[in-house]
């Protein structure tokens, strides 16, 4: 049988990782996929550089259009980020009839609607394991492995940079930004880290991960989305005190009257596997109503575990092209005739325990009054405790039992206002996991 023919455009870490396994494996990859899958011609920027790596036996050129629409390529690889240029080159790959392999989250979260519903129109996939969690095979897990569950939710650390930087602010007591510096020079973050220690990266995969496991659309622009670029070290130091340590958590979870879709620093108990996953490793916990928990972990980022999730697809690809459309896996789990309008909720409404710090003046009657506050407003105080931090003030620190979020900021309002009340209050949602 003729080999299947690949277009990569984009030949960067990810690009070049997924030709050198490739190459590398292209005898172990045939036996699984059943015929061979060979590049045939790749669109980059320093022409001259891909040349050094791919040999003169594979097109190379600049125009990622030539590629798109070369009559021998059979599957499109789209592997250069952003949601302007590569949102038009896999629209017109999906045009010309080819299937396409991505790892771009970020397209995905914002366009994915229209790239799915393209795609399924013109009978061609795009598969995107690559784009959530790296080497972790969690897109397929979630769309074939737990398809007889309903899955209630799942909660991930799906960016290894923010982990790095909370594993080592814990471990070794530094501030957040000498972490942030070291992670830079050590390559876990980029010189602008921003969609990374703002949470906006978690976001794109959440988004993608909410919509596989409850059969909702892509909708990126209703997430709740925090960062990491304000915690401070007291928080965590905190947290290790109360048995917690704290994760930037992507937390999705069915409710009856919608879906919750948030990233944000979370409290987790130190029992909980999510709380021991260190590093930059990625793991993603899901929780279905037959099968219970299910975790999964690995590496979520680098050259070679995200080209083997590219590579993957690409294997898959290869088996199904011949099948019948209609009996392929639907893109996002559900066949697209029965996606659910579920609402996803807003962050007023969603129901989680708290991790509450303020300054305050050190005098009787100011816990009284505090308590007063949140009781008044629905939220029973689980545990706390007083730290003196001198100059007559002290640090309390709140552990609410689970809150309404919108009665949550009402206490807040008024806490602020109080005159004893010396600083801003610091608020970090717990999650137990089970």
């Amino acid at each position: 049988m003729s080999p299947i023919k690949v277009g990569l455009l984009g030949l960067g870490v990810v690009g070049g990782g997924t030709w050198k396994v490739l190459t590398r494996n292209a005898e172990e990859i045939a036996r699984r996929a059943g015929r061979r899958i060979e590049v045939a011609a790749v669109a980059v920027r320093d022409m001259d550089k891909a040349r050094r790596l791919v040999g003169d036996q594979v097109l190379v050129t600049q125009d990622g259009m030539e590629v798109v629409r070369h009559p021998d390529i059979d599957i499109v690889v789209e592997l250069i980020g952003g949601d302007t240029l590569a949102r038009e080159l896999i629209m017109e790959a999906i045009a010309q009839g080819k299937h396409v392999v991505t790892a771009n989250k970020a397209l995905l979260a914002k366009h994915g609607n229209e790239i799915f519903a393209a795609a399924h129109e013109k009978g061609v996939m795009v598969a995107f394991e690559a784009a959530v969690a790296g080497g972790i095979p969690i897109i397929k897990a979630i769309r074939e492995g737990l398809t007889a569950n309903r899955i209630q939710w799942l909660a991930g650390i799906i960016n290894g940079t923010t982990n790095f930087i909370l594993s080592e602010m814990r471990s070794r007591g530094l501030p957040f930004g000498d972490v942030l510096a070291e992670a830079q020079r050590l390559g876990y973050a980029e010189a602008d880290p921003t969609f990374d220690i703002e949470g906006v990266d978690a976001a794109h995969k959440l988004t993608l991960l909410a919509s596989l496991a409850f059969g909702i659309p892509v909708q990126f622009d209703k997430a709740h989305i925090e960062g990491i670029s304000s915690l401070a070290q007291e928080d965590i130091a905190h947290a290790e005190r109360l048995g917690y340590r704290i994760k930037l958590l992507g937390i999705t979870r069915r409710r009856a009257d919608g879906i919750e879709l948030r990233v944000h620093p979370t409290l987790v108990p130190m029992e909980c596997l999510l709380a021991n996953v260190e590093g930059a490793m990625n793991a993603v916990l899901v929780s279905g109503d037959m099968v219970g928990p299910t975790l999964y972990y690995g590496q979520g980022a680098g050259e070679l575990p995200t080209a083997s999730a590219v590579v993957a697809d690409l294997v898959d690809v290869t088996r199904l092209q011949a099948a019948d459309p209609e009996h392929r896996v639907p893109h996002l789990a559900f066949q697209p005739d029965a996606m659910d309008d579920t609402p996803v909720l807003p962050i007023s409404e969603v129901h989680s325990s708290y991790y509450l710090r303020m300054r305050v003046q050190d005098r009787p009657g100011v816990l009284a009054d505090i308590s007063r506050i949140l009781s008044e407003v629905g939220i029973s105080i689980g545990s706390m405790f007083q730290q003196p931090s001198g100059d007559a003030q002290a640090d309390i620190i709140f552990l609410t039992h689970e809150a309404r979020e919108g009665s949550i900021d009402a206490a807040l309002l008024r806490i602020r206002t109080l005159a004893f009340v010396h600083s801003d209050v610091t608020r970090l949602r717990v999650e137990s996991l089970i």
